[in-house]
């Protein structure tokens, strides 16, 4: 089993920049991904950006260029996250997958960009 905190999240000006932080506990030798979703009020949950137990890295179409996810080992996943849009504004869940096929998420963290 396997527990994610999330945290970094907070108020930024746009054009600003935060670091989304993850950590995880528990059976974490068994996280195959880790990734980083959001969801705004009245909207769907969309995946922000991914990355493997091997390194490889995958982004949504809206975040290529401005975010950076980062992994060290399989206990921390970061999100850095440049040039801030008021659309960022959202609410940020850490997730990973296992080996066994299961899902686990964090409490997620509130980001705030303001115009």
């Amino acid at each position: 089993q396997v527990q994610l905190v999330e945290s970094g999240g907070g108020l930024v000006q746009a054009g600003g920049s935060l670091r989304l932080s993850c950590t995880a506990s528990g059976s974490i030798d068994s996280i195959n991904a880790l990734a980083w979703y959001r969801q705004a009020p009245g909207k769907q949950r969309e995946l922000v950006a991914v990355i493997t137990s091997g390194g490889m890295t995958n982004y949504g179409d809206s975040v290529k260029g401005r975010f950076t996810i980062s992994s060290n080992a399989k206990n921390m996943v970061y999100l850095q996250m440049n040039s801030l849009k008021p659309e960022d504004t959202a609410v940020y869940y850490c997730n990973a997958a296992t080996n066994s096929k299961y899902n686990y998420w964090g409490q997620g963290t509130q980001v705030t960009v303001s115009s």
